[in-house]
């Protein structure tokens, strides 16, 4: 079942169907992908320029939606290790609609969800657990149309305007990433990024620590690994992205010279809040009158 929304004044038949109806300019819909977030990812990625993201866990749409108001430059969903179902991916699409750029970590390498992700509305899709360079391939032909791909055409989103429309824009603006986050990955990087067709990297830090074997308390090793990844997306042209826990270490981060960063993330936000309120719950002369 989707969780309530605050966006329950849409049309029912909209929300039921997890799509937003097109907009209308001068009687012509406007474009079926979110051209405008689209457009400003792909152009603070090709300008090297830092962008700070929201990463989504709980499958929660209306938490997306309520921190959508905030304005980050690009939400994640998390559909790995998250709650997502396709349905609530679909909801949340419709809801941040040319807003907010999304990106969609798929479940796994496979093409359905590469494809599922990229049907649900997504701009981009990152994938997991990226080990070998014909992984990466595999992936990113499974994310775009022929010809430069091999990407099946279907999908609500996709056909409920003008296909023709969306495949083209979808060929232009659609963001395809890998994660490195295993020894394996490390061993291979130079030849991931060669991979024609990829847009960017991403270390997953805390599954390339346990790989390493520097988990919980990394060692200089792991550090240089790091950087490592970084040099050699920056030799392939590509922004290098990196997971980090809050915005003081996205910072931090990104001060290094890593491109995308994870400025907040629902678990860890939720958490902290529910903290915060707890001490309410203690009795003595300074808890606050009912």
């Amino acid at each position: 079942m989707i969780a309530w929304s605050p966006s329950c004044t849409r049309p029912r038949q909209a929300i039921s169907a997890g799509i937003t109806p097109p907009n209308k300019t001068n009687n012509r819909e406007t474009p079926v992908m979110s051209d405008i977030a689209a457009d400003q990812l792909r152009s603070h990625l090709k300008a090297g320029e830092p962008v700070e993201l929201f990463w989504f866990s709980t499958g929660s749409p209306a938490l997306v939606e309520i921190a959508a108001a905030a304005k980050p430059q690009a939400i994640m969903l998390d559909a790995q290790h998250g709650l997502w179902t396709r349905e609530g991916l679909e909801w949340t699409a419709g809801q941040l609609e040319g807003r907010v750029p999304l990106l969609i970590r798929t479940t796994d390498l496979g093409a359905p969800a590469v494809t599922s992700a990229l049907d649900a509305g997504a701009i981009g899709v990152l994938a997991p657990m990226v080990e070998t360079a014909d992984q990466a391939l595999a992936f990113v032909a499974a994310a775009r149309f022929a010809p430069e791909g091999r990407r099946s055409g279907g999908g609500i989103r996709p056909l409920k305007s003008d296909f023709a429309r969306y495949y083209m824009e979808s060929r232009a603006q659609t963001v395809v990433g890998v994660m490195i986050e295993t020894r394996a990955a490390l061993e291979n990087v130079e030849q991931i990024a060669a991979v024609p067709g990829l847009d960017f990297l991403f270390i997953g830090t805390g599954d390339l620590a346990l790989s390493m074997g520097e988990f919980p308390v990394p060692s200089p090793a792991y550090e240089a690994a790091l950087t490592h990844v970084r040099e050699v997306a920056a030799a392939a042209g590509l922004p290098c992205g990196i997971f980090t826990g809050d915005e003081v270490d996205a910072r931090r981060r990104i001060k290094e010279g890593f491109s995308i960063a994870v400025s907040a993330n629902d678990i860890s936000v939720v958490a902290k809040g529910f903290a915060t309120a707890a001490p309410l719950r203690d009795t003595g002369p300074d808890r606050p009158a009912a």
